[in-house]
């Protein structure tokens, strides 16, 4: 059955097996969590629109709301940079992509997985090592943001 994908086959060993289990696990979370990512970033953005404080202005509109929508415009972009949503959703995606493609390859018995004596002792070290580079890239971005300049 080498090059063929067997979803049955997969499904029924994933009831036993921790390796699948975190890796539909992790494919879950990290498709969530970037889906959330973008949506956020893109919310800001749409707050954002550098524009709005001057077409107000050029409108005659009052003072109070020019400053307020400046002060809102503000505030947007400082959560957006706090938290690094964009960033967060490419990071994310990326790594969903590559466990989704490391999980393809394990089912259909394709690359690494074609010849390697243990293919399920490879899946989790691949799935692990993908899992722990994202989370390492993210503790440094965090790192990176505490430090006073």
């Amino acid at each position: 059955m080498t090059g063929r994908i067997d979803a049955d086959a997969y499904e029924g060993q994933m009831a036993d097996d921790v390796t699948l289990q975190r890796l539909d696990d992790q494919i879950g979370w990290y498709d969530k969590n970037s889906s959330y990512n973008q949506r956020f970033f893109k919310t800001l953005k749409i707050v954002v629109i550098d524009a709005v404080v001057p077409v107000a202005a050029g409108l005659g509109a009052p003072a109070w709301l020019t400053g307020g929508l400046g002060v809102v415009v503000v505030i947007a972009e400082g959560v957006q940079q706090l938290n690094q949503y964009d960033h967060n959703w490419v990071s994310y995606r990326s790594t969903a992509e590559a466990l989704k493609h490391q999980k393809y390859l394990y089912l259909a018995k394709a690359d690494v997985y074609a010849e390697a004596q243990d293919r399920h002792m490879l899946l989790a070290e691949r799935v692990e090592a993908l899992v722990s580079r994202e989370h390492a890239k993210w503790v440094s971005r965090k790192e990176t943001k505490a430090k006073p300049r």
